[in-house]
């Protein structure tokens, strides 16, 4: 039976850590994939990347279905990518209104190519190199940026940055109202240096 896991929070020193490969005797490794598709659909997302869950490997998993009715390509698109890497990234950019689980109630508009062309292990570790473009391969991009430590607010301009930096520390702090469970980052208490 899957659970439903803690998400980290925005400042978690996890989300900024380069993820590492895993190979197919990781410990528990459905589990820990049904374990994500259980988080990811109960906090109504899309994409879950493995450093969301407090783990630093190179495993996301997504479900575009929420986008169907606007981008008929996401119907039914539901994979687990391991091991990912990004070959290549072509085309015109566009901007998309993108969220985040580990970073609740912000959304920006975030240009990124248009076409992603990825080769990764699926969960039978079968590989694939493939290439995807529009909303699938824009949230491939999302989740990919966690596995190298990005996350989208990096993507924003300055001013952006310094408009949401209240809210980020909200986040942070645990400052914040939502319907899933979360690991805030710990708040060292600053002391006081006497000269």
């Amino acid at each position: 039976m899957s659970k439903m896991l803690p998400i980290v929070a925005y400042g978690h020193p996890n989300l900024r850590k380069i993820s590492t490969d895993i190979d197919k005797d990781y410990p528990e490794l459905d589990q820990m994939i049904a374990d994500m598709f259980e988080t990811m659909y109960t906090s109504v997302g899309v994409g879950l990347a493995a450093p969301q869950v407090n783990k630093s490997i190179r495993l996301f998993i997504m479900d575009t279905s929420p986008y169907a009715e606007d981008h008929p390509e996401a119907r039914n698109f539901k994979k687990v990518f391991i091991n990912p890497e990004i070959i290549e990234e072509t085309g015109d950019e566009w901007m998309f209104n993108e969220g985040c689980l580990s970073i609740p109630h912000i959304r920006e508009d975030i240009h990124r190519k248009e076409i992603v062309r990825i080769q990764y292990y699926d969960q039978d570790f079968n590989f694939h190199d493939e290439e995807f473009s529009g909303v699938i391969g824009r949230v491939i991009q999302h989740e990919y940026d966690h596995l190298e430590g990005i996350l989208f607010v990096d993507k924003v301009s300055t001013l952006r940055k310094t408009l949401l930096r209240r809210k980020l520390n909200d986040i942070s702090k645990g400052n914040i109202d939502i319907s899933y469970k979360m690991i805030f980052p710990v708040q060292k208490k600053k002391s006081a240096i006497n000269h």
